[in-house]
Parts: structure tokens; C-alpha cells; sequence
């Protein structure tokens, strides 16, 4: 799983040294960094912190203020955590602000409620890998599924989702999810500038319109296990569409399309 590495030379560890074990039969060459937002969650990290794999290249927490303790628990949970301080507010800017220190060659997203399972951490990376530049994970492909959605969630997720598809060429099941994981080069080229939620959807947009290989990850959500969220579905909702129409008006001219879309994946689209 990867690339090959190159032989080393001089005083350099052996190729081979380099690779992290997945599995009994798998490895690989790429770090990964795991970024997660959080915002009073120190209920919720000891599930979070114990599904991750522990291959993992780093774990950067992005801490928006909290005051129960989440930073002390992340800490002694696992003490080589990075921990980053959010000056902004919103998940949007506490994404940018993560992936501003992460290290990896590969980026995951997770949140901190405890609705995502670490383990599925295999299935993005195996996809990004494979020759995809953003794994998006959705609750609606084959495999996936939610226990935490409502009707009317459900149904916008819906409506925007095929808003999104018919503007922009777009095979997505899934929109408003924020379980993804991408190459680092990515962000260069997304150029992310927004605070709130609605920062999947315009990640899953401008990744189409940017060009670039997308497969999506069946991925099933849990019951959030501590807390209240901060999402609000009408508000929310709202800003997700207002990203929609912007994007939609400033469309910019699809890049080049100068290589192969990797198997199962189309680039621009999600299979």
C-alpha cells in the first residue's frame, strides 16, 4: 500500500524502516495526521482517542476555548497530542487553523463528539493511496449509514446535495458530512476561507472544481455520546446554501485534466 520508497543511502534508515505497519499485511510510507476540532468535549475523547489507529503519524487537536478540560484530558489521553489553540471561532476556522499544523502527507478529519469510528481511518487512506486526492466519506454510499440524523436533516442534506450535483457535475451521496481525508497538496489548491459548518460543502466543492480525483468512503455515524451539538439545521443550513450560490457565481474554469482518474474513482466526481 503506497508507493515504493528508494533506496537510501549514507547513514539514511533503510526504505523498509519507513513504513508504518496497518496490518499484519499492509504498510505504509505516508504520515498521517489526524486534526480535531473541539470545543468542550473532554467527555467524548476517551472514545475518540481510542478508535484512532495507533499508526497514526499525529494527532493535532484544535482546542475553540474550552473550559471543561478537554485540553488536560487530550493530554493525559495521549501526551504526544499537538495541541493548537483556535483564535478564531467556528469549525470552519478551526479546520484551517489544524491543518495549518499538521506535518503528515495526509490529512484526516474527524470531530471530537465521539459520532465517528478511528478504525475507518484504513478505508481513507487506502483510497488516497490508491491514487485518490480526497477520500470523502458519506453515510448514504453502499456500507454507510447515520444513527444520528433527523427527517429534516435528512432531507436537506438531500436538496443540497443534488444542488451541488447538478451546478457543479458532481456524483456526490453525501454532502454535509465532516469525516474526509485528503493529500496535503490539496489545500492548495481548495484555498479554504469560510468559519462555519458549511466549510465540508465548500471543501466538496472546490475539490470538484479544482479537479481532483475524489472517492467516497462509506462511513456510518454514531449517536454523538456526551454533550449537545453546536450545529443548528435551519441556520446551518441556510449558510450551506449561501456557499452553494457563491461558488456557483464565482464558478472558476475547471484545471487541467492531464492524468488518469484513479480505479474506481472519477476525478472531479465522486464514485
Amino acid at each position: 500500500m503506497g508507493s515504493v520508497l528508494p533506496p537510501t543511502t549514507g547513514g539514511d534508515p533503510p526504505a523498509a524502516a519507513r513504513y508504518r505497519p496497518v496490518s499484519t499485511h499492509l504498510a505504509i510510507a505516508p504520515p498521517v495526521s489526524v486534526v480535531i476540532p473541539a470545543l468542550n468535549e473532554a467527555e467524548n475523547l476517551p472514545y475518540v482517542f481510542k478508535t484512532l489507529p495507533d499508526w497514526v503519524h499525529e494527532v493535532v487537536l484544535v482546542d475553540g476555548n474550552s473550559t471543561d478540560g478537554t485540553v488536560e484530558v487530550a493530554r493525559a489521553l495521549r501526551p504526544d497530542v499537538k495541541v493548537v489553540e483556535q483564535r478564531g471561532k467556528g469549525k470552519g476556522d478551526a479546520l484551517i487553523t489544524g491543518f495549518q499544523a499538521c506535518t503528515g502527507d495526509i490529512i484526516v478529519m474527524v470531530d471530537a463528539d465521539g459520532s465517528a469510528d478511528g478504525q475507518e481511518i484504513l478505508s481513507y487512506v487506502s483510497a488516497l493511496v490508491s491514487g485518490a486526492d480526497f477520500a470523502k466519506g458519506s453515510r448514504f454510499a453502499n456500507g454507510g449509514g447515520t444513527d444520528d440524523m433527523t427527517f429534516v436533516r435528512k432531507l436537506g442534506n438531500r436538496v443540497l446535495c443534488a444542488a451541488v450535483n447538478r451546478k457543479f457535475g458532481a456524483r456526490y451521496t453525501d454532502l454535509c458530512y465532516g469525516y474526509n481525508a485528503f493529500w496535503r497538496h490539496c489545500l492548495d489548491k481548495i484555498d479554504l476561507d469560510c468559519t462555519g459548518f458549511e466549510v465540508e460543502t465548500l471543501m466538496n466543492i472546490r475539490v470538484v472544481k479544482a479537479g481532483l480525483r475524489v472517492q467516497e468512503i462509506p462511513s456510518h455515524e454514531y449517536l454523538r455520546i456526551h454533550g449537545v451539538s453546536n450545529l443548528r439545521a435551519v441556520r446551518d443550513g441556510l449558510r450551506v446554501l449561501r456557499v452553494i450560490l457563491q461558488e456557483r457565481s464565482n464558478r472558476r474554469a475547471l484545471r487541467g485534466r492531464t492524468h488518469p482518474a484513479a480505479p474506481g474513482a472519477v476525478r472531479g466526481r465522486a464514485s
